[in-house]
């Protein structure tokens, strides 16, 4: 059975991913002191936050056209996905139906799926690895659909950035109780709800000890951990993502785990510094 998975570019590929045909990077758009970056194979990291540290401007971020998704959607595969940033942050979730919409419109005869990850960064990566999971055990279409929606339903997202102000100067702090103690050096454990929406856990002096309360979070609310996968990306940081991987494997078990390094729109909100962590 062939299958297609679009994932936008908010989800980093695994190495593993960058080499499967079967799976495209749809990339957003980003944008910061005049400059435009695409989010894709060529972004630059370091050229990027260089950028962000010298403007005075918030940079923002602008998701794949509906005919992006259109385009991508025709190659005929027998089952194609979606994986989008959680449509509470984002209208890449909204542009992937619509341009899967349009496609159906020409071939109502294709199977085509959208998954709304409420998440975003390796919550999106670890959706298309259980999507590819799926397909591989030659479940039917409407089964990987139900497993998937089940498995994103039990996903958590934590993570500790250096400072929210992206995220808060573009509007994705909604029903969020900002924190703004620079001076103090606080740093909110921030988490997805349910819904994808962003919530505040609790709050740390410093970005080491904020790291181990979230790792203490991470390991209360763990379940059947034996049996999943524990996806961490950090934002220019390696040493403190593997300081959270150890803490975190040191506690609990996990089926598999990996780190990445942030793709362009994650290293936009996660900010130089941020680290995400899924389970």
């Amino acid at each position: 059975m062939s299958f297609k998975i679009i994932i936008d570019s908010c989800g980093e590929l695994t190495p593993g991913m960058k080499k499967d045909t079967r799976i495209v990077s749809a990339p957003l758009t980003l944008e910061v002191g005049g400059e435009t970056f695409i989010d894709d194979d060529n972004f630059c990291q370091k050229e990027f936050l260089e950028k962000v540290a010298a403007s005075p401007e918030c940079p923002k971020s602008s998701c794949p056209s509906p005919k992006f998704y259109y385009d991508s959607f025709k190659t005929g595969e027998e089952h194609q996905y979606a994986v989008t940033l959680s449509s509470e942050l984002s209208g890449s979730y909204n542009s992937a139906r619509l341009g899967r919409n349009m496609a159906l419109d020409d071939h109502p005869e294709h199977k085509i799926y959208v998954f709304n990850s409420r998440s975003a960064s390796v919550g999106e990566t670890l959706i298309a690895e259980k999507i590819v999971e799926c397909e591989e055990k030659g479940m039917s279409f409407e089964k990987v659909i139900h497993t998937v929606e089940e498995y994103i339903s039990r996903q958590n997202t934590y993570f500790v950035l250096e400072n929210l102000e992206t995220l808060r100067k573009n509007g994705r702090l909604s029903n969020f109780k900002a924190f703004f103690a620079t001076a103090l050096k606080i740093k909110p454990i921030c988490a997805a709800t349910p819904e994808g929406e962003i919530c505040q856990l609790g709050q740390a002096r410093g970005i080491n000890k904020a790291l181990v309360k979230m790792v203490d979070y991470i390991v209360e609310k763990a379940v059947d951990s034996e049996h999943r996968t524990l996806a961490i990306t950090h934002c220019n940081c390696p040493e403190r993502a593997q300081m959270v991987l150890d803490a975190i494997l040191g506690r609990i078990k996990v089926r598999d785990f990996f780190i990445l390094d942030t793709a362009g729109v994650s290293s936009m909100y996660a900010g130089d510094g941020g680290i995400i962590v899924v389970l």
